[in-house]
């Protein structure tokens, strides 16, 4: 049975980062969701803190982040029981060499397995891996790396996203899922700027046709059981209200 969980980027925006671990994850609890994907800590002392409030609230983690200090959030990740971390080999914008991306990518790689972790890509426009040609690439040119599939970045790609599913269900090890609204069309796709053409909004917001339902139907048919998390970058109101409204959208796809 798939775990629904919360990429919480969007409600830090909202918040402006105001809200302490247990505040955000007793919203998030109250919604009826599992858990918040990241845990995210300044130390190893912080992270080890806010671990045991998930715990104390009955709420889960699936990966975690110490200040972007490598070496601790694998350490940590092992010691939690993680199930991935990001990769995050260094600067990914767009200038950034493909080579030199993949080189830095399997030393990540490697460095990771040394503590028994797995590194998932997350596909991003703006990125080195944005397209869906440029994924095929990685996937085949990394073996090694899982990866955490974002349904809107691909689909604001114009790619296949039930073709990926499909091809990479064996190493995808958790799915980004919102919709996706075009604001200024005459942005092209793929422009860096790409925040000025969308914005990744609540299910049914969007205005590219991306089937959420549909989507959520073809992974569980498919047979992928493991964690599915709604992120919503912008809010227009409350998270809490497009929180829920997304939660029972996922619910009724997957009954």
């Amino acid at each position: 049975m798939n775990k629904i969980g919360v990429a919480d980027y969007g409600m830090g925006v909202w918040e402006g980062g105001a809200f302490s671990t247990e505040r955000r994850l007793a919203v998030v609890k109250e919604c009826g969701y599992d858990g918040i994907e990241v845990l995210r800590g300044r130390s190893v002392e912080d992270m080890v803190n806010k671990a045991a409030v998930y715990r104390k609230l009955g709420m889960e983690f699936i990966s975690c982040n110490v200040a972007d200090d490598h070496e601790n959030t694998f350490r940590c990740a092992a010691a939690l029981g993680c199930e991935y971390v990001w990769l995050n080999c260094g600067k990914s914008t767009r200038d950034v060499p493909y080579d030199v991306y993949i080189r830095r990518a399997k030393e990540y790689v490697k460095a990771a397995a040394d503590w028994g972790m797995k590194c998932a890509l997350h596909n991003h426009l703006g990125t080195v891996i944005e397209s869906e040609a440029e994924l095929h690439n990685f996937m085949n040119d990394v073996p090694e790396a899982l990866l955490l599939f974002d349904v809107g970045h691909l689909a604001a790609m114009e790619g296949d996203v039930r073709g990926v599913i499909t091809r990479y269900l064996d190493r995808i090890a958790a799915v980004h899922i919102k919709d996706v609204l075009i604001k200024d069309p005459s942005i092209p796709m793929g422009a860096d700027n790409w925040w000025d053409r969308l914005e990744f909004r609540e299910f049914g917001a969007g205005n590219i046709g991306l089937d959420i339902p549909g989507v959520v139907k073809h992974l569980k048919e498919s047979g992928f059981d493991k964690w599915l998390l709604v992120e919503q970058d912008t809010h227009k109101r409350e998270p809490a209200i497009d929180l829920k409204h997304n939660l029972e959208i996922m619910q009724e796809a997957l009954r």
